[in-house]
């Protein structure tokens, strides 16, 4: 009697072991051939970029988390893009919570706050990489358009990049890590980047990005994925069918077009993180108020006016009500399965 009693306790103690060790086991992230893996199954990522900055200030706050969270998820979103990293476990647990992936960036010059110039990066992927909302590490983000800021010699960036990721190899060998390139990577950044597992682009040709992926193909086996793309809700001119002034319609068909076809050739690419989450009425003008203009590198090819207007480019807006580009993300991101 006392040694069936003893086996029962025994196996009991066991079975709540292994529940807890399963339920608390974290996803395995890892790179096979052209995808991305997530525990050995090929990892398409619907992904949006996420810095938000409320009405009246410059500075990212996560105040709005949750509702940002629901409104993610019902547009079918598993994958945010952040341009800094979040040193908060409340807000890396809550977005878990939500079965969301996050790709965190690194800048090179933060002012030594986890930056890669001071090296201090590596102590958050050491704080952080046990976390299971982790998908990938990414360093900097399109500095190939910015050599002055390297001494006007972007191998400068190029070295420190890539001894970057050799570090963080070493550190921490369960996620993979990339890089927010701008546009198309020549031989030279290829050449002198080896520890980068996954190529990230910002990508802004109109409202046909399909032909980047053959390019890709052509020059490297590694995976890639847009890091940016898409178009804002402001139309700087009337063009063709799209009206001067505010135009959700515009922003939509171009969202439409853009993510259709990068989902139509996942064999080469592994998703997209569309540019952006909210509106951000911190770029071009008062805080205070939403501003037209604003200006980035690269950004002729921003449909349907070659303007990136900086502070229209939300599915949502700054208040989270959602524009006519939240359905079409909706729409093709639960396409994807």
């Amino acid at each position: 009697m006392r040694t069936s009693f003893t086996i029962l306790i025994l196996f009991s103690i066991l079975t709540i072991n292994y529940s807890c060790n399963k339920k608390n086991k974290n996803d395995v992230v890892s790179v096979s051939g052209r995808k991305i893996m997530v525990n050995q199954k090929p990892y398409i990522i619907k992904g949006i970029c996420y810095h938000p900055v409320p009405k009246g200030s410059d500075k990212r706050d996560f105040s709005n988390l949750t509702q940002d969270l629901s409104l993610m998820k019902d547009a079918g979103i598993n994958t945010i893009r952040v341009y800094e990293p979040i040193d908060d476990v409340n807000v890396l647990d809550e977005i878990n919570k939500a079965g969301i992936k996050i790709i965190i960036g690194f800048g090179y010059n933060q002012n030594g706050k986890y930056d890669i110039l001071s090296g201090t990066y590596i102590d958050y992927v050491n704080k952080y990489k046990n976390h299971n909302t982790i998908l990938m590490w990414e360093l900097g983000n399109e500095y190939n358009y910015h050599p002055v800021w390297f001494e006007n010699d972007i191998k400068n960036w190029y070295s420190a990049m890539n001894t970057a990721a050799e570090i963080i190899h070493q550190n921490d060998n369960h996620h993979p890590i990339t890089t927010a390139h701008g546009e198309l990577p020549d031989a030279l950044a290829l050449e002198m980047s080896p520890n980068i597992d996954v190529w990230g682009m910002n990508v802004y040709r109109w409202d046909t990005p399909e032909e980047i992926f053959k390019q890709w193909s052509e020059i490297s086996t590694k995976p890639m994925y847009l890091s940016e793309t898409g178009g804002d809700s402001y139309m700087t001119i009337s063009k063709n069918t799209y009206k001067f002034g505010i135009n959700e319609k515009a922003q939509a068909d171009a969202t439409y077009n853009i993510l259709r076809k990068s989902f139509a050739n996942t064999a080469i690419n592994s998703g997209v993180t569309l540019f952006s989450f909210t509106d951000g009425w911190w770029k071009a003008g008062n805080n205070h108020t939403q501003d037209v203009g604003g200006w980035a590198p690269n950004s002729s090819g921003v449909p349907y006016d070659g303007t990136p207007n900086e502070e229209f480019w939300g599915i949502v807006d700054i208040d989270r009500n959602k524009k006519q580009a939240f359905k079409v993300v909706q729409q093709l991101y639960k396409e994807q399965q």
